[in-house]
């Protein structure tokens, strides 16, 4: 058994492959790198027998998703720790040192991850995880560094450890017996909101939850799907409500699922109005549709989450609405909203 296992879910990313995975090498510190390729068309495979013979390769009979494909992959991985990367993230010297260390010395964090650095600004947050994720009472995410589409300079505010309710999935280190005793991310996602899922799955039975900024990596962002793409909108609103689904408590679900009810449709008449973005306009529509016909499918994951879970709260589900302190009260910044 490996103690880390750096596994880099791949598909048709060469090009990311080609200029980041040199670092990855370079950098493992006596991990073990794995790249999983999820079925790619392109030459990814080829590139990476050619040039990365150390690399160990996992093969997918088919594009799985991130979710599903990951899931797959790991089940073929034998370590202590995983560490699940995007292939656009270009690591640091030392990265894995401080997520290791914590780890280590805290039996209570099931995973942690790295401040997320933007790779076309490195004095600047990340958009899809900066330096940690809260959620609010709606259950939109958040992070420290980011909320919404304001994203922070990095002045070193946000350099202390801290307990999130999510860790990004662009780098997270997660224990493998974790990542096991909640069966993994939910492969029904496909794409977006399946860590957010995962690490509040982890937090109902206790486990804690890190953002660890000695350690920092940079990445590109946008992935396969940018921001903006109507497919991409489609999986953000309909993975989002059935989180909520499955892990709002009974006494918080009726009434934030209307608001989101409404919420969700004022976000696709402003989208289409005030952007003119009919591609995202239909696809709000398509999700909401989407999460009505396949809700029964969670209704079993439901029941399991809420019958097991060792809280009646979580302090990184805040109970404001960041709707309320971003846009009515003009709090831009993490370090802005209450406390």
């Amino acid at each position: 058994m490996d103690q880390v296992a750096i596994v880099i879910l791949n598909w048709n990313g060469r090009k990311m492959l080609q200029q980041y995975l040199s670092t990855v090498v370079k950098y493992a510190d006596g991990a073990a790198v794995y790249v999983a390729d999820n079925a790619s068309t392109d030459d990814s495979v080829f590139f990476l027998k050619e040039h990365f013979k150390e690399v160990r390769l996992i093969l997918m009979d088919r594009n799985w998703g991130f979710a599903e494909g990951y899931n797959k992959a790991l089940a073929q991985v034998d370590a202590q720790y995983y560490v699940l990367l995007n292939s656009d993230v270009e690591v640091t010297e030392h990265w894995l040192t401080p997520l290791r260390s914590l780890m280590d010395a805290r039996p209570d964090v099931a995973a942690c991850q790295p401040k997320l650095l933007a790779i076309h600004d490195k004095g600047a947050f990340e958009y899809a995880g900066a330096c940690g994720g809260f959620v609010d009472r709606l259950g939109y995410p958040f992070c420290r560094g980011r909320v919404f589409d304001s994203v922070e300079h990095d002045a070193g505010q946000y350099d202390s450890t801290q307990e999130v309710l999510w860790a990004t999935g662009a780098c997270l280190m997660i224990r493998s017996e974790d990542y096991w005793a909640v069966n993994g991310l939910d492969g029904r996602f496909f794409a977006h909101c399946e860590e957010i899922d995962l690490c509040w799955r982890l937090r109902w039975l206790g486990r804690k939850i890190c953002c660890v900024p000695q350690s920092q990596v940079y990445h590109v962002g946008g992935g396969t799907l940018p921001k903006g793409n109507p497919r991409k909108t489609f999986l953000n609103f309909r993975n989002n409500l059935t989180m909520l689904y499955k892990n709002l408590p009974d006494d918080q679900l009726r009434s934030v699922m209307r608001w989101r009810w409404l919420l969700d449709y004022v976000a696709a008449i402003e989208t289409l109005i005030v952007n003119g973005n009919w591609g995202d306009f239909k696809a709000i529509f398509q999700a909401r549709r989407a999460y009505r016909k396949w809700k029964p499918q969670f209704a079993a994951d439901r029941r399991q989450i809420q019958s097991t879970r060792r809280c009646d709260s979580i302090p990184e589900q805040k109970s404001y609405s960041i709707l309320w302190q971003y846009y009515i009260k003009g709090k831009h910044k993490f370090s802005d909203l209450p406390k």
